[in-house]
C-alpha cells in the first residue's frame, strides 16, 4: 500500500481571519514582510466570485517517461498518486498541483472532483488542466486552473509523482501546509510562519482602506486618504473610535 505524508494545519482560527482580507491585501502585505511576489501565475478563476483560504495539500507532476510509469488508468487505480492526494482531505483544505503547465492531461475529472468536495475541501489550483468542466464547475469548489481538456491526467506528457512535498506551482514555491488565499483576482501563498503577522497587518490595513474608501465616494481628496495620511490620522481613529463604540 503506497503511504504518502500528511499536512500540518494551521489553527482554524488563522483561516477564519484570513478569509477576510482577500489576495491584493495579502500579496501586498506579505511584500512588506519580506516576501516580493507570492503570486502564483497562470491559473486563472474558472468560478468567478468565488474566494477560498485554506492550507495546501500539494501534489507533483513529472515528465513521463515510460520505464518509471506504465500504468493502464483502471487496471491498478491505487498508484496513481493524484488519488492519495484526495485521500489527505479535511474541512477547508486545498490542493495546489504542479503540472508544468501542460495543456494536454486533465488532472482531476469530475468523480475526482466530487469526492474531494464531499470530503470537505475548498478548491483546487492547478499550473494545468482538469477534464469534465461542464459538471465539474457546478461542484462549488473553487477552480483555478490554466484550462480544461478532455484528456485524463496522464494521457499525454506528464504522471504525478509525489505527493505533499515542496512544489513549484506556476513557477512559485509552494510547502506543504502553506496557507492558499485565492479569489477572483488571483493566488497567494501564504508561508505559515508569517500568516499571524499578516492577519495583524492585514486587518489593520483592511480597516483604514474601509475609511478611506468612504471618503474616497464622498469626493474626498486622494491624497489625504489613499494611503491613508498622517494629516488624515486623527480622523481615521475618531471614526474607529465610534466605530468600535457602535458595536459594543
Amino acid at each position: 500500500m503506497i503511504q504518502t505524508p500528511d499536512i500540518q494545519r494551521p489553527p482554524k482560527e488563522l483561516i477564519e481571519g484570513l478569509a477576510h482580507i482577500g489576495s491584493a491585501t495579502a500579496s501586498g502585505e506579505l511584500a512588506r514582510l519580506g516576501i516580493r511576489d507570492p503570486q502564483i501565475r497562470g491559473p486563472v478563476s474558472f468560478t468567478p466570485g468565488k474566494t477560498v483560504v485554506g492550507p495546501a495539500l500539494t501534489l507533483q507532476f513529472m515528465p513521463k517517461r515510460e520505464d518509471l510509469y506504465n500504468v493502464d488508468e483502471y487496471a491498478d487505480p491505487e498508484k496513481q498518486l493524484h488519488r492519495h492526494v484526495l485521500y489527505h482531505t479535511q474541512p477547508g483544505d486545498i490542493v495546489v498541483v504542479d503540472a508544468r503547465g501542460d495543456m494536454g492531461s486533465g488532472v482531476f475529472g469530475e468523480m475526482m472532483l466530487t469526492y474531494f468536495k464531499g470530503r470537505g475541501g475548498v478548491g483546487v489550483v492547478i499550473d494545468g488542466c482538469i477534464r469534465d468542466y461542464p459538471r465539474a464547475k457546478d461542484l462549488g469548489l473553487g477552480l483555478w486552473l490554466r484550462g480544461t481538456t478532455p484528456n485524463f491526467h496522464t494521457q499525454t506528457n506528464i504522471f504525478p509523482f509525489a505527493v505533499n512535498v515542496p512544489i513549484a506551482c506556476g513557477n512559485t514555491l509552494v510547502m506543504p501546509g502553506d496557507i492558499i488565499v485565492a479569489d477572483d483576482d488571483g493566488v497567494v501563498v501564504v508561508p505559515i510562519k508569517l500568516a499571524p503577522e499578516l492577519l495583524k497587518k492585514a486587518s489593520e490595513h483592511a480597516e483604514w482602506e474601509d475609511f478611506s474608501r468612504m471618503r474616497l465616494a464622498e469626493g474626498g481628496d486622494l491624497r489625504k486618504y489613499y494611503p491613508l495620511s498622517e494629516e488624515a490620522r486623527a480622523e481615521y481613529e475618531a471614526w474607529r473610535k465610534a466605530q468600535q463604540q457602535g458595536q459594543a
